[in-house]
């Protein structure tokens, strides 16, 4: 019986790689000349590090701006909380969102089943398993949910023929 699932992962490497072309970018804009801005990883937070609020801003934007161009959606991120740190110094964490939350998991079954596609669609952890008797029943819910979600960036994977 053909299946996939229905994530919500980031791609790490090409988040990896926006990172870096960040912080490249960063150090060498005249702007951020002199200043401690820069975007640190550690395992599923991100650290925004500026010298006020307005490099902060900055920082972020050029962050998003080259996930955007790396096509890693910027929803999988959620603000957690600003610091000043030192004297003026301003620190963001960011949390990056692995797994789907379980109301978004019900969210989605429950899209599934007011569609009336003959599909059935269960919980199995962070995932979603979404199982049907056509391929083409699969293929439409995947773009009906492509359409219907939009707080977060949803990914579907193991499609099982």
């Amino acid at each position: 019986m053909p299946s996939f699932d229905v994530v919500c992962e980031p791609d790490m490497i090409e988040l990896k790689n926006a990172i870096e072309q960040s912080n490249k970018e960063i150090t060498n804009r005249f702007d951020f000349k002199g200043s401690d801005s820069r975007v640190e990883q550690k395992d599923e937070t991100l650290i925004l590090f500026g010298d006020d609020d307005f490099k902060l801003g900055q920082v972020r934007d050029v962050l998003y701006g080259k996930m955007a161009k790396r096509n890693v959606d910027v929803r999988y991120l959620k603000d957690d909380k600003k610091e000043t740190i030192g004297s003026d110094k301003r620190k963001q964490t960011m949390k990056i969102q692995k797994g789907i939350t379980s109301e978004l998991a019900k969210k989605v079954v429950r899209i599934i089943k007011d569609s009336k596609i003959k599909v059935q669609a269960s919980i199995q952890g962070d995932a979603v398993r979404v199982t049907g008797a056509k391929r083409d029943d699969l293929q439409e819910t995947m773009a009906m949910l492509k359409k219907e979600v939009s707080e977060a960036p949803l990914g579907f994977n193991n499609f099982r023929d």
